[in-house]
């Protein structure tokens, strides 16, 4: 999803940094629903979420490829506006019953514990992968992703 607002941030943000790159990925955090693309980018622009994690069978079935150490990424809201810059700091491949309780929290969710992460990922898990015909175990390959902001958009 590219507008120009998004050109625009990423050739401005690429100049100030001696960047000479192409435009990154531009993507929202969730379920695609306008509220949790606000809610999730809010989290991240005020520093709380750090973290994000992704099934790894969907990136097969989608044919995407895996975020990178040192990738960029453009965050969205819910409208799919920027929001921010990210850098991926740290990629890990964990089962979901083997995620740490430091990564469940850096996701920035709910009460930050463990058990909420781990409630709320398996509703999102079991939803995603039924739209694929798969059924969601708890020993689940994930895409744990460590990110940094890197700058916040400013209209």
């Amino acid at each position: 999803m590219f507008n120009n607002k998004i050109k625009k941030y990423w050739n401005m943000y690429a100049k100030e940094n001696d960047l000479n790159m192409n435009l990154p990925e531009a993507w929202m955090f969730g379920d695609g629903t306008k509220e949790m693309g606000d809610e999730l980018g809010s989290l991240v622009v005020n520093g709380i979420k750090t973290g994000t994690c992704a099934a790894h069978c969907v990136y097969e079935l989608e044919g995407e490829e895996i975020p990178k150490v040192g990738q960029y990424d453009i965050v969205l809201d819910g409208d799919n506006n920027p929001l921010a810059i990210i850098k991926y700091t740290k990629i890990d491949f964990i089962k979901m019953n083997e995620v740490s309780s430091d990564f469940a929290r850096s996701e920035g969710e709910g009460d930050l514990s463990y058990d909420y992460w781990y409630r709320e990922h398996v509703k999102f898990f079991t939803w995603e992968l039924s739209q694929y015909g798969l059924t969601f175990t708890p020993d689940l390959l994930l895409v744990c992703q460590t990110f940094k902001v890197m700058d916040v958009y400013k209209d």
